[in-house]
């Protein structure tokens, strides 16, 4: 099990700007911002969204690498798997939301990149149920 993930980005308001809107529809509806005291802890000035006292996804400014990381965010049904809204906050489509039958016909999925570049999959895999 995870517990938290960080992803370097190249403009930190851009990016809040873009994951603010984006991550409440998934369900990380709480924003931190921690900002290390003097940086000895290697995080100064991280962001980070969560849900249920967890803050689990975090952004920090620095070199962008889009092609080491892939994202898939759970959705709790077929029908929150909707890109839109990341779309319409500055995402390019991958792929619209649809089964995914090279995988497996019960996967759903879309597919974006975030202004960064990064690759996120909104998903529903209909035999694992997001909590």
């Amino acid at each position: 099990m995870l517990d938290h993930v960080f992803i370097t980005i190249s403009d930190m308001e851009r990016a809040l700007a873009f994951y603010t809107r984006v991550l409440p529809l998934l369900g990380l509806d709480r924003r931190y911002d921690y900002n290390g005291k003097d940086g000895s802890a290697g995080h100064p000035d991280l962001k980070g969204f969560g849900a249920n006292g967890r803050i689990a996804f975090w952004l920090r400014q620095g070199t962008v690498a889009t092609d080491s990381i892939h994202i898939g965010f759970a959705t709790k049904s077929q029908e929150r798997v909707n890109h839109a809204e990341a779309l319409s906050a500055g995402a390019n489509e991958i792929h619209p939301p649809g089964p995914q039958l090279h995988y497996d016909p019960r996967y759903y999925a879309a597919q974006v990149r975030d202004p960064d570049g990064y690759s996120l999959e909104f998903v529903f895999k209909s035999w694992q149920q997001a909590t």
